[in-house]
């Protein structure tokens, strides 16, 4: 990965995984969803969404991505608290 790919736009704070996400999801896949979601590449949101997440970059607020992996359709979602302590890795139906 090149330093361009890997600049974050924001501070993670802790990061945590929960067991569901752990178990679905290869360690890999989800460095690789924080890397995206570190750069402001919110993935599988629409258009509102991610306009929310650029607001909230600015202005303050919780920042939510949506990835989905193409050969089973298993979604991975990966929140940033809105005072950045934290970023965690979680299957949708953990939330």
């Amino acid at each position: 990965m090149s330093a361009e790919q890997l600049a974050a736009r924001f501070y993670p704070g802790s990061l945590l995984i929960t067991p569901g996400a752990a178990r679905a999801f290869n360690p890999q896949e989800v460095l690789a969803a924080l890397a995206c979601h570190l750069r402001g590449d919110w993935g599988d949101l629409g258009p509102e969404d991610k306009h929310e997440n650029d607001a909230a970059l600015e202005h303050g607020g919780r920042l939510l991505s949506a990835y989905t992996r193409l050969e089973d359709e298993e979604r991975l979602w990966i929140i940033t608290e809105a005072d950045r302590s934290a970023t965690t890795a979680l299957l949708p139906d953990e939330y």
